[in-house]
């Protein structure tokens, strides 16, 4: 090119001004990566190649004002002329060119960015195959490489980068190379591939033997996220605005945008986020963040929640529902966003929200939740995973992700981010199995410990809705369905069940054991006396009172309650209640059994020894049978109930 723009120089033309002047951007924009000097030197270029009528020239100073990657130009006004001009620019070559084929390479992969598709840049890109031209393929291969930055293309793209290395030896351009390596070494670091750092390198090498603005600017940006996740957080945060200087210096249009992104990360772990409600404010309402990109909405959501601010948040929460959870339009930020959304889902209590998210990112566990082209990484998607299913309650699925969040960030070699799981799934543990439970207190004190080593600051308490649903039993014919978690199990009758029953349906109250076998522990009969009868022998000869298991004033308050319930259920029936109706219906089937177990042959009224001793281990048997039969049943909600009922003299059901 040198040896060209020196001929031209000896005799110039008017021509010769125009191919020049191109010459000249294509430079600043290939060899250099120089978008801001390339988006000028373009622009003379056309209205230069405009004056003098010259519509190849015209063509390709469209072509370049669009620089290296997709939306450069971000304003509505500067977005939609160049795409205008890139149009007209068409018309006046011919349609089969190499230069046309480019032409409509472009057209099609920034309209498939803003709508978040890609069929149209990959129908190009075969149309660019098959013209056997590499310049187009190369491009071609960039923009659908661009366009298929959501997790579920990871393979393709792959595909995409190492090809686009190969054609970059037959282009001849250096630009497209260290495009290549870029996109390839970007690739690796969104699968959580261990050759991440090494490819990194490999492009570090290329660019210390010749800079390029914009492919340097991104791998500048990963290394300050490679140091967010050592745990060096203040030398992260200067490294950080050096970046952000080295961006706008190559003219990206990113750099405010991923300068933001990374302080947020960095303030997530120092547990300062909160100071970013204004900074990120002005950040979602700038015309400089990319529309593709919607991570700063539950950034900005996070940080309001955590600063008190719960209007703010919920409103910038709602804001992201719709791109983040839409499933579709996804860019190289959506599961940084996802992150955000999980974690403003859980500090809000949307529950809702939270079950959406955890559907969504299920898929993608394995994958680091990244922002933009790996520039800032917010751990293991099983943190966002576990921290969704803690909102919801499901503090089994909590515990199963949050442990293996630990382990894969250990994996990243994110230290802030294994800290952060390991206190979470320590306040988990805790609240699953007590704050006794040695192995919450394990990873709750390697977590402090941690914390303490890189200067975090861990987050407070889980939010307070962030708990088991309350178990419910109703009973259905002859058997009971006990319900948890959306799961269910069925149960055939049993007096263990039934004991289960009350006390499931009395959370948190303690009720003797004597008063269960006594049939006295609903709240209809909590007021009913024992009626004393006579002392009479056992089997073994001692001695003992005997009661009936529900005396007469208990057995008129059941059979009262009774006749109440049926009127509120034929009432509710007629207005359509479906869900207060089946409450109802639970506990009226809930009376009619006691009332039907407390009465003999031919209705007469057994007798129950009142023994404290007796009742606490008959009771106890009674339970543990029945939570037997319902673990095997179903795994899950029995191990859930065997947590949380306690038996003994007073038994109880805790929901967590």
């Amino acid at each position: 090119m040198v040896s060209i723009v020196s001929r031209l120089k000896e005799h110039p033309t008017p021509s010769d001004d125009v191919e020049l002047s191109l010459l000249r951007a294509e430079r600043a924009l290939h060899v250099e990566g120089d978008l801001r000097a390339g988006r000028e030197r373009f622009e003379a270029a056309y209205q230069a190649a405009e004056r003098h009528g010259d519509d190849l020239a015209m063509a390709r100073a469209a072509l370049g004002m669009s620089g290296v990657w997709v939306h450069e130009h971000r304003t509505a006004v500067e977005a939609t002329q160049v795409r205008a001009r890139q149009r007209h620019a068409l018309t006046g070559i011919d349609p089969n060119s190499s230069l046309a084929v480019r032409l409509r390479a472009r057209l099609h992969g920034e309209e498939d960015h803003r709508l978040g598709e890609h069929a149209s840049i990959l129908r190009t890109l075969a149309e660019a195959r098959e013209s056997g031209d590499p310049v187009a393929t190369a491009e071609a291969l960039s923009l659908a490489h661009h366009c298929l930055m959501s997790p579920e293309h990871e393979a393709l793209r792959g595909e995409l980068a190492l090809d686009l290395i190969g054609q970059a030896a037959r282009t001849g351009r250096r630009g497209d190379l260290l495009t290549g390596l870029l996109w390839r070494t970007v690739d690796l670091f969104l699968a959580a591939d261990p050759r991440a750092e090494r490819s990194l390198r490999e492009l570090g090498e290329h660019l210390a033997h010749r800079d390029h603005l914009a492919a340097g600017f991104v791998a500048e940006a990963i290394k300050v996220m490679l140091t967010i996740r050592a745990g060096r957080l203040t030398q992260a945060e200067t490294l950080a605005a050096a970046c952000a200087r080295r961006g706008t210096d190559a003219g990206d249009h990113d750099a405010p945008g991923r300068h933001g992104m990374q302080l947020t990360a960095i303030r997530w772990y120092q547990g300062r986020v909160a100071e970013l409600v204004e900074p990120l404010t002005e950040l979602v309402h700038s015309p400089g963040v990319g529309f593709a990109d919607h991570a700063y909405f539950p950034a900005l959501a996070v940080a309001a929640a955590c600063a008190g601010d719960r209007r703010l948040a919920a409103g910038m929460l709602a804001r992201s529902r719709g791109p983040a959870l839409a499933g579709s339009s996804r860019s190289q930020s959506w599961l940084a966003a996802m992150h955000g959304v999980a974690e403003a889902a859980h500090l809000l209590e949307d529950a809702d929200t939270a079950a959406q998210a955890y559907r969504l990112l299920t898929p993608y566990a394995r994958l680091p939740a990244m922002a933009g082209l790996g520039i800032a990484c917010f751990g293991s998607t099983h943190h966002a995973l576990g921290m969704a299913a803690l909102t919801t309650g499901d503090l089994g699925a909590a515990v199963e992700h949050l442990g293996q969040a630990v382990q894969a960030n250990l994996g990243l070699g994110h230290w802030p981010a294994a800290a952060l799981s390991r206190w979470r799934l320590g306040q988990t543990l805790s609240m699953r199995h007590g704050t006794g439970c040695p192995p919450a207190r394990q990873q709750l004190a390697l977590a402090e410990q941690e914390a303490t080593e890189l200067g975090m600051a861990l987050p407070a308490g889980i939010a307070s809705r962030a708990r088991t649903p309350r178990a419910t039993c109703r009973r259905q014919g002859r058997q009971w369905h006990i319900e948890l978690n959306g799961r269910t199990v069925r149960a055939d009758d049993s007096v263990g069940i039934r004991y289960l029953a009350i006390l499931i349906a009395n959370p948190g109250r303690e009720i003797r054991a004597t008063d269960l076998a006594a049939g006295q522990a609903s709240r209809h009969a909590s007021r009913a006396t024992r009626a004393e009868t006579p002392a009479r022998g056992d089997d073994t000869g001692m001695a003992v009172s005997v009661q009936p298991v529900l005396d007469q004033l208990a057995e008129r308050t059941y059979k009262e309650r009774l006749l109440e319930l049926q009127a509120e259920i034929a009432e509710l029936e007629s207005l359509n209640d479906t869900e207060r109706t089946v409450a109802l219906c639970a506990e009226r089937d809930w009376l009619a059994a006691e009332l039907a177990a407390a009465t003999g042959l031919g209705g007469r009224v057994r007798p129950f020894t009142n023994d404290a001793e007796r009742a606490r281990i008959a009771v106890g048997k009674a339970i543990r049978r029945a939570l037997t039969r319902i673990t095997e049943a179903d795994n899950a909600i029995g191990e859930e109930l065997r947590a949380t009922i306690a038996t003994g003299g007073r038994c109880c059901y805790h929901p967590r």
